[in-house]
């Protein structure tokens, strides 16, 4: 039997090798995210053996167009290469990147050597002149007949016999070798083994704050259930505190079997409301509205006047039923069964949920459940709908997301999903992953300086700022933080800048946050005493002691710079105060700072250290510090600048950087 011989894996020609390409998410599997208008910046190891010249391009395109639009890539040094492109519309893209021998580029460079140490190139000059008319050729096959006309008299110029000086001259053009280098051979491009994906946002994926609330307490009568007129008549509140986004908790008729009573007591009164996440009764389930919000026409209204203020709708999706939801009775097989028959309700050890039976996506007729539950979606979508917040996403398949998500969106772009999954670091990094658009996270529990400097680093620097876009909430009718608890008014102060500015997009959970409802049920608990979740509150939105001023003050400044409208240019500065946390981000040449006391009871001072080239400050030149929060101006000169911050009335600034500028008349201004 003849013995099989080792056969080489590549031709000779492909010669190149393309590796640790950025950004490329475990091996391809995942896209990366963008929204509309920004960059996509893509860098690789690209090299060959020897010492040739090499043509790197990035290829990219939307993914239903079969054309690649090319992009030159330039080289960073040490065989590191780097190219962009602008993503222009919503969907999603490909990307990927070829690399050849630049055979011209290669002789040209030689050429120039031979030149320089002074031997005769005329015996070289022949072969520059033939890949100069194998170039041409190729353009003149393509259609591209001015660009073959060059090439072709570039050839009959080195073959020709004019002076040999201004014939090295002409080469110098970049333009043409730019020319003969692209038409070189396409046989010899090596192509990355993976076309890698972007999922294209609108906006608002990247840039949002949100104000959540309970419909049903809208009533500006107390006691009296809300409804989604009283909602509409709280949408100029809403507009005035500067929200763009309404998040509403479950709308759905809420079950009466084994309902929850006031301070989740097991057993609810006869008037008691009960939780809006126990969904469904004999009205209907998750397509249907909770007979005292209103109808499904009031809703659409509410839709159309929010949009009227600029306000989107964001709806709760918690895939979870009361014991009367119509899917108990028409699917039961939908459900965990204990060994008795009995279903099983929903449990997070030590609490209980006895008024709430979790779906099984894992069933063994699943499909038809999957199937189900976009048809919720879908018939939310065709409401107006296009932000769901989805309850408890990691409690259900990866699979399912990745699958549902992807179908939702190629029917519409715009959709937006977050995934409020309180979990473990790796199983809310999959979610991420597989579609959700962005993600609660650990933000209510970081407190300190190196808390926040270290978990933020992570969100913006490390790899993570490909896929997961955090949203900030300092509070939600599940967590009243202990910072908050013992922290009073300059607590909520504190943490509502911190969120809004640390973050493009942020929440708060409402009227609780703007009126500082810090009780809790017990000590130890981040449970609400009375909480909204199994009672109808009546808020008093005229409080003097409200945020309503500042917070409406910061998402205006959140609008008027473009800086605080995205994380990638999030750095924190160097304090000598562990109690202040210094930072700043950057869009052009528009600059914030922010200087946050995070002690709620006592003043601190220190010193904070501005990088001044950074921001192109010179260090002789004064320069102007206007705290927009505050509407107060400090003149600053030099590196090293002193703060002081009493939380009792100014717990943090908000700096726009104003650099000093003297005019041809020696009058001076700030910019």
């Amino acid at each position: 039997m003849e013995k099989e011989t080792n056969k080489p894996r590549t031709a000779p020609d492909k010669r190149v090798v393309i590796e640790n390409v950025e950004p490329e998410i475990d091996g391809g599997r995942f896209p990366i995210k963008r929204v509309v208008g920004e960059q996509v910046w893509v860098e690789a190891d690209i090299f060959a053996d020897g010492h040739d010249e090499l043509s790197c391009i990035l290829l990219y395109r939307k993914e239903e167009d079969t054309e690649w639009t090319p992009v030159p890539m330039r080289p960073l040094g040490n065989d590191r290469w780097r190219a962009e492109f602008i993503v222009a519309e919503l969907g999603r893209y490909r990307y990927t990147i070829q690399a050849r021998i630049d055979l011209f580029s290669t002789w040209l460079r030689d050429l120039h050597r031979r030149l320089e140490a002074g031997q005769d190139v005329r015996p070289e000059l022949p072969a520059g002149a033939a890949l100069a008319a194998a170039a041409g050729a190729r353009a003149q096959g393509a259609g591209a007949t001015l660009e073959a006309r060059r090439l072709m008299e570039l050839a009959k110029d080195l073959e020709s016999k004019s002076d040999m000086l201004e014939k090295v001259a002409r080469l110098m053009g970049p333009d043409l070798t730019g020319l003969a280098a692209l038409w070189g051979n396409p046989e010899l491009f090596v192509r990355y083994g993976r076309e890698l994906e972007v999922i294209v946002d609108r906006v608002k994926a990247r840039f949002s704050a949100w104000y959540e609330m309970f419909p049903r307490s809208a009533s500006p009568q107390p006691g009296k259930h809300g409804t989604f007129k009283d909602l509409i008549a709280r949408l100029p509140y809403v507009a005035e505190l500067g929200f763009d986004v309404l998040y509403l908790p479950p709308i759905h008729p809420i079950g009466k079997g084994l309902r929850k009573g006031k301070n989740n007591s097991l057993k609810a009164g006869p008037n008691e409301p009960g939780s809006p996440w126990a969904i469904g009764d004999e009205t209907g389930g998750h397509k249907a509205v909770h007979p005292e919000l209103g109808t499904i026409e009031d809703f659409r209204k509410l839709v159309a006047q929010a949009d009227a203020f600029g306000i989107e709708l964001a709806l709760d999706i918690a895939l979870q039923c009361s014991p009367d939801h119509p899917y108990l009775k028409e699917h039961p097989e939908w459900f965990k069964a204990r060994p008795d028959g009995s279903l099983r309700y929903a449990e997070n050890p030590p609490k209980k949920y006895e008024d709430i039976y979790p779906l099984d996506f894992t069933c063994k007729d699943f499909k038809p459940l999957w199937e189900e539950v976009k048809t919720i979606f879908e018939f939310w979508m065709k409401q107006g709908v296009r932000i769901f917040r989805v309850d408890n996403p990691h409690t259900k398949p990866f699979g399912f997301w990745e699958w549902l998500i992807s179908d939702l969106r190629r029917q519409q772009p715009e959709l937006i999903f977050l995934a409020e999954a309180f979990t473990r670091p790796k199983v809310m990094a999959r979610l991420a992953k597989v579609g959700f658009t962005q993600s609660y996270n650990y933000f209510p529990w970081r407190n300190t300086k190196w808390e926040l400097e270290t978990y933020f680093t992570e969100l913006t620097k490390s790899e993570s700022k490909e896929y997961l876009r955090p949203i900030l909430w300092p509070n939600t009718p599940d967590i009243l933080t202990e910072y908050l608890q013992f922290g009073g008014r300059p607590a909520f102060i504190v943490r509502y800048v911190l969120a809004s500015t640390l973050g493009a997009s942020y929440g708060i959970y409402g009227p609780a946050y703007e009126l500082c409802e810090g009780t809790p049920r017990d000590p130890g608990t981040e449970e609400y005493k009375d909480s909204e979740k199994y009672e109808l509150k009546h808020w008093n939105l005229d409080n003097k002691h409200s945020l309503r001023h500042i917070i409406s003050k910061v998402n205006r400044i959140r609008r008027e710079n473009p800086a605080m409208q995205s994380d990638s240019s999030l750095r924190f500065l160097k304090t000598d105060n562990e109690q202040l946390v210094c930072y700043c981000k950057q869009s052009g040449d528009n600059a914030v700072m922010v200087v946050v006391n995070l002690d709620p009871n006592h003043v601190q001072s220190g010193w904070v250290d501005l990088p001044l080239e950074d921001f192109g400050l010179a260090p002789d030149k004064p320069y102007q510090m206007h705290d927009v929060l505050h509407e107060r101006h400090y003149l600053w000169r030099g590196p090293r600048n002193y703060v002081e911050l009493d939380p009792r009335h100014v717990p943090a600034h908000v700096f726009r950087l104003r650099r000093y500028v003297r005019t041809e008349r020696d009058f001076d201004y700030f910019l």
